[in-house]
């Protein structure tokens, strides 16, 4: 009988990870930031054939989105937003992002996104009900890579 199950040990803990990104070549690392997260989905066809009610499917391309929450600690996506509509000049940068909790079994992942664009950036922000400040940032990307896995360690 196989009594393999996962371990606590197996988990990651989510503060535990870091992000950066590369624009123009400088490499920053993004200690403003909150929570990330990357998504590829799929774009599906829906296809009708004769003989059957039912509706297939074909996958026919992917779309790269995301969000993150970051500190309001940080000018650098308003720079980019105002070069854009000064200049017409849109940025696009890298992002590796890097979940690495060491108290955990299965190692670390790196998730390279690449050609992330940003879709809007606060401006300017007061809260007087707030103790901290913070900003949702959009994003889509064009492609990505996964530059090292987790390593699986599964336990009896």
């Amino acid at each position: 009988m196989n009594n393999k199950t996962l371990q606590a040990l197996d988990t990651i803990r989510g503060a535990m990870g870091r992000c950066y990104m590369t624009v123009d070549g400088n490499r920053e690392e993004m200690l403003y930031t909150r929570n990330v997260e990357a998504n590829a989905e799929k774009e599906k066809i829906a296809l009708r054939v004769m003989g059957t009610l039912t509706t297939k499917h074909r996958s026919g391309g992917w779309t790269g989105t995301g969000s993150m929450n970051i500190y309001y600690a940080t000018s650098v996506f308003r720079r980019m937003m105002y070069k854009y509509a000064k200049t017409g000049v849109d940025t696009y940068f890298d992002m590796v992002l890097e979940n690495n909790d060491e108290g955990s079994n299965i190692g670390r992942q790196v998730i390279m996104l690449k050609r992330v664009n940003i879709d809007s950036v606060v401006l300017f922000n007061v809260d007087t009900e707030t103790e901290v400040l913070d900003e949702d940032v959009n994003f889509t990307f064009e492609d990505f890579e996964i530059l090292e896995d987790f390593q699986p360690v599964v336990g009896e």
